[in-house]
């Protein structure tokens, strides 16, 4: 008897390796194309470190004209939850990322190269395990777990490394013999790799990102399928990558260990392997420590967050492309108003230890991307965060028009507010343009320096009085402010009451407070012109008695 007996009486019907290789051709992509893949676990919420080595996946397929797949990997199928798979492909979908291939939903797909759910794909591995057995690179092991948990007591009281390796992988020496009698008599067992390797024996490897490491040859006999007869990670990820003609494999850094066995795995089953880009994890800054973003204890470390809070997609890929490549801040200063699209990532650009989450700098980000939305797409990204997330803020937009012009405010200019970072700010920002919540609140009115009562009245009167008039252009309602100023005791400009402080009660800029606050309740407002011009005389004549009255 020999191996191919062996693998026969282990997988008896099972197709030939080469049904494969042939339904699954290597991919007609033009030079230098890069095909990538995001393959998690359908096993929980989509992690902000994820979403990041998609965005990084996806960036380098599209601009090298190459593949950017969606495979699900779920061969753990204890660990699963319910809507794992739409949940990714939504998460993905709300930043923007869609694949070219793989699952678009819990059970659909698109492309040639599926399935592309691991726990579909038995058959495929089963058929490239029996191969290794064939070639005498795997062997069933009959080891029970208990007896396994014994060799590692074992040599722990030895301090020993621990693994089934060497002397002490107790069925890799059987002969098929003994191997083809066990399986006939109905013991149970699991299949492993054969491992070439000796650990006192270096490999080198250079890592896109890394660049060039060294590490012990893999020595351990590893399991490649698993007693319900699915693959482990490590030989399921070997086959697909190769079929599905993975060029990159971008993953995490955590995985950067497991490189001498995924090379040689690659080695001894024939393949070229792919190269490997192993990114460093997003960190935080806890208390001047850097730890990674925990999905324990960081709430930003979920995608959903993002969505909650109403940071936009575009912000959030901008801050990340800003986190992979320290180039991307100065292209984006040269190139203000161009789609991210354009930016030409560089893998091996990007940050070898962790780059830190810095959510000041992202909220930064997001007042300088909604700064650049017109009023419409301010309005209809507001009105849908609201229809999820804020009744009160979905009421007041009812009035599209209305709410049209409260946005437009200080939009579209060469200097455009930069007052909302996210949807969930623009309530705060809004409120005191609509009359149902300025009026519901007991205002306070922070004057600053001219707060006495009577000189604030008589501002407010001889303004509407005097000076209002809804007709007026821009610079002649500044002149009128200028001139009620003047009648007061006020100087008509700031530099005037700069150099003769004495001469007057205060500036112009301190009467313009006056009416801001009084019309807004706030010190801090956009364009106090255009406020004014949407509240019309009606409403800020009653807003300036109430001022008055409180």
């Amino acid at each position: 008897m020999d191996y191919k007996d062996l693998a026969n009486l282990i997988f008896p019907n099972v197709k030939d390796i080469s049904y494969y290789e042939e339904k699954y051709p290597r991919r007609d992509l033009k030079e230098g194309a890069i095909v990538t893949r995001f393959a998690p676990s359908p096993t929980g919420f989509v992690h902000i470190g994820g979403l990041y080595q998609a965005l990084v996946a996806r960036k380098v397929a599209t601009q090298t004209d190459g593949v950017f797949f969606l495979r699900i990997e779920d061969t753990d199928q204890k660990r699963e939850i319910e809507n794992g798979i739409l949940d990714i492909v939504n998460s993905l979908k709300d930043f923007g990322i869609e694949a070219d291939e793989g699952m678009i939903n819990e059970t659909e797909e698109k492309g040639n190269y599926g399935p592309y759910r691991q726990s579909l794909r038995g058959e495929i591995y089963r058929a490239y395990a029996k191969y290794m057995i064939e070639l005498g690179k795997a062997y069933p092991c009959f080891c029970s777990p208990e007896e396994v948990d014994e060799i590692r007591k074992k040599q722990e009281a030895a301090k020993v490394r621990p693994g089934y390796y060497g002397v002490w992988a107790k069925c890799r020496n059987l002969t098929v013999e003994e191997m083809a009698e066990k399986i006939k008599s109905g013991e149970k067992y699991i299949i492993r790799f054969k491992s070439p390797g000796r650990e006192d024996r270096k490999i080198k490897h250079h890592d896109v990102i890394k660049g060039n490491v060294t590490f012990p040859e893999n020595d351990q006999d590893i399991v490649i399928i698993k007693a319900d007869g699915l693959p482990t990670y490590h030989f399921a990820h070997v086959v697909d990558d190769h079929l599905m003609g993975t060029t990159h494999v971008i993953r995490s850094d955590e995985w950067l260990s497991s490189v001498p066995l995924h090379l040689q795995l690659f080695h001894e089953i024939g393949f070229k392997a792919p190269k490997y880009v192993h990114i460093s994890p997003i960190m935080k800054n806890d208390n001047g420590n850097k730890r990674k973003l925990s999905k324990r204890k960081d709430p930003e470390a979920a995608v959903s967050y993002y969505e909650e809070q109403g940071i936009p997609a575009e912000a959030v890929k901008e801050y990340l492309l800003n986190i992979a490549n320290s180039t991307f801040e100065n292209w984006r200063r040269a190139n203000p108003d161009k789609d991210i699209e354009e930016f030409e990532l560089q893998l091996n650009k990007m940050n070898v230890s962790g780059a830190l989450f810095d959510m000041v700098k992202l909220l930064d980000v997001g007042k300088t991307v909604i700064s650049k939305f017109t009023a419409e797409k301010v309005y209809e990204e507001a009105l849908k965060w609201a229809k999820r997330h804020d009744e009160e803020l979905e009421k007041l937009l009812e009035n599209r028009e209305y709410s049209l012009k409260v946005f437009g405010i200080e939009r579209g200019n060469k200097k455009p507010r930069k007052d909302i970072a996210k949807w969930s700010d623009v309530k705060e920002n809004i409120e005191y343009m609509y009359d149902e919540l300025f009026y519901s609140k007991k205002q306070d009115y922070p004057y600053q320096v001219i707060n006495n009562k009577d000189e604030i009245n008589k501002i407010l009167t001889l303004y509407i009085e005097k000076y209002y008039n809804d007709e007026d252009d821009k610079q002649t309602w500044f002149d009128k402010i200028k001139e009620l100023s003047g009648e007061l005791g006020y100087a008509k400009e700031v530099k005037e009451f700069k150099a003769n402080p004495e001469k007057f009660k205060a500036h112009v800029g301190d009467v313009s407070t006056v009416l801001r606050v009084a019309l807004t309740s706030r010190t801090n407002t956009p364009d106090m012109y255009e406020i004014m011009k949407i509240l019309g005389k009606e409403r800020i004549v009653e807003r300036f008695k109430k001022a008055m009255e409180d």
